[in-house]
C-alpha cells in the first residue's frame, strides 16, 4: 500500500494567527496507527472570554473536512440543531466563527478525501455544510463522542475517534491512494500552478483528476491548487516578506499583482498591502 502517513495539509491558513492565539487556545495532536491513512491530526480549540467581548476567526479554507464536538454557550449558527457531533465539509468560502463566551472544541481532521473513503459517500454531501455525523458514522460512536464526561478528558476523546474510524476501514483503494500522491504533490511543490501541470505529472488527463476531487473531496482540483498557493502568500506575508507585491505575485504562481490582488481580495476581503500592514 502506498504511504499515506506523510503530510497531505497545511497547518496554514489562520490568519492573524498572533491576534487569534491571545484569546483562543488552538492545540494539535498526531494521530497514532492505521487511522492515520484517512485523517491528519487532531486539533483543540477552548477559549474563556468576558461578558460582551467577541473575537472574530477567520480562516482560509483547505480541502479537508473535520469530525467535531462542539460545546460551548455561543454555538455557532451552521450547527444542525440538538446536534453536539458534526461533519464540516470543504468551505469554499472562507470561514468565519464569531468566538464569545466560553466553550470547547475537540476534532478530528481528515486528510483530503479521508472522510469519503472511509464512508463511500461522495464528498459533495458535505461540501459547505455542517451535518450531523449520525448516518455518516455508526451510532455507537456519535454518542460515544457526544458524552461529556469522555469530552472533558481529550487524550481518552481522540482514542474512542481513532478506534470508531479505524473500525471503518474500507480496505484497499488505488483511486484514493492516487488522490493523495496528486495532493502531497500540490502542497509540497510550490512551482505548480495549473492542473495541466499536474495531470501530466501523474500521466493522467485534467477530466480524471476532476472526477477524482470532485468524488473524494467535494470541490475540484484547480479550486485546491488555487488555495493551496494563496495559503502560501499569506503564510510568506505572515512570516515578513519583505519583496513587492509583483514579486510575491510571480513567486506563487500570479501572472502579475493585479491578478493576484484580484483573488486575494475576493477571498480575504482585503487587498495584499492592506493585509501586510493590519489595516482593516
Amino acid at each position: 500500500m502506498p504511504d499515506r502517513t506523510n503530510a497531505t495539509a497545511t497547518t496554514a491558513g489562520v490568519l492573524r494567527p498572533e491576534e487569534l492565539a491571545r484569546h483562543v487556545e488552538l492545540a494539535r495532536e498526531p494521530v497514532s496507527g492505521r487511522v492515520g491513512a484517512w485523517v491528519e491530526n487532531h486539533w483543540a480549540l477552548r477559549w474563556v472570554l468576558p461578558e460582551g467581548r467577541v473575537v472574530r476567526s477567520e480562516v482560509l479554507p483547505h480541502p479537508t473536512a473535520s469530525l467535531t464536538v462542539e460545546l460551548g454557550t455561543h454555538p455557532r449558527p451552521e450547527l444542525p440543531p440538538g446536534e453536539s457531533v458534526v461533519v464540516t465539509g470543504v468551505c469554499t468560502p472562507r470561514f468565519d466563527v464569531e468566538v464569545r463566551g466560553r466553550g470547547l472544541v475537540l476534532g478530528v481532521r481528515f486528510r483530503p478525501g479521508g472522510l469519503a473513503a472511509l464512508t463511500g459517500r461522495t464528498a459533495s454531501g458535505w461540501v459547505d455544510r455542517s451535518v450531523p455525523a449520525r448516518g455518516l458514522l455508526p451510532d455507537r460512536l456519535v454518542e460515544q463522542l457526544a458524552d461529556p464526561g469522555l469530552v472533558a478528558e481529550p487524550a481518552a476523546w481522540r482514542a474512542a475517534a481513532e478506534t470508531g474510524l479505524t473500525a471503518l476501514d474500507p480496505g484497499e483503494d488505488p483511486r484514493y491512494d492516487l488522490l493523495l500522491r496528486v495532493v502531497r504533490d500540490m502542497l509540497e511543490d510550490h512551482t505548480l500552478v495549473t492542473v495541466a501541470e499536474v495531470a501530466r505529472r501523474h500521466g493522467r488527463s485534467v477530466r480524471t483528476l476532476q472526477r477524482l476531487f470532485l468524488h473524494y473531496v467535494g470541490v475540484g482540483p484547480k479550486w485546491v491548487l488555487v488555495r493551496y498557493r494563496m495559503h502560501d502568500v499569506v503564510t510568506a506575508v505572515d512570516e515578513g516578506f519583505a519583496g513587492s507585491l509583483t514579486e510575491l505575485a510571480h513567486r506563487f504562481g500570479w501572472y502579475d499583482q493585479a491578478h493576484l490582488t484580484r483573488d486575494f481580495v475576493a477571498l480575504l476581503g482585503t487587498t495584499p498591502g492592506r493585509y501586510r500592514d493590519r489595516r482593516p
